[in-house]
């Protein structure tokens, strides 16, 4: 059985959208009707209003967020050179790539907890 990119891509899509389904928390807001539940959808309270201080801040929503996302590719990537491995056949060539695949994808994993950690550190130091 031969395995295409077209079949791979055909894969993606739900594995993505169960990747999200899963990471996507809950929330009790969206579950009540009427006027008071679109006010607390609105302004849910916990927004942060702080540009720089403190773990609630924008500065550090936005950088964990952007974080996550890089990690959560880095993960995608990996899973996505393991099956490039595997539907190799030997091919050297293509054993390489996804070798190279797999190294970035991990290089990626590391620069991003690096990236994360540099980034609270920084940001204790300056609060």
């Amino acid at each position: 059985m031969k395995i295409t990119k077209k079949a791979l891509a055909s894969l993606a899509g739900p594995t993505a959208l169960a990747l999200v389904a899963v990471f996507i928390p809950t929330n009790t807001v969206f579950a009540q009707s009427g006027l008071q539940g679109g006010v607390d959808a609105a302004n849910p309270g916990n927004v942060p209003t702080d540009l720089f201080g403190g773990s609630d801040s924008i500065f550090n929503t936005i950088v964990n967020l952007l974080l996550f996302l890089i990690g959560a590719v880095s993960v995608i990537m990996l899973i996505f050179g393991g099956i490039r491995y595997t539907i190799s056949g030997g091919d050297a060539g293509n054993v390489t790539a996804a070798k190279n695949t797999i190294m970035y994808a991990i290089i990626g994993l590391v620069v991003a907890f690096l990236a994360f950690a540099i980034v609270n550190w920084v940001l204790g130091a300056l609060i």
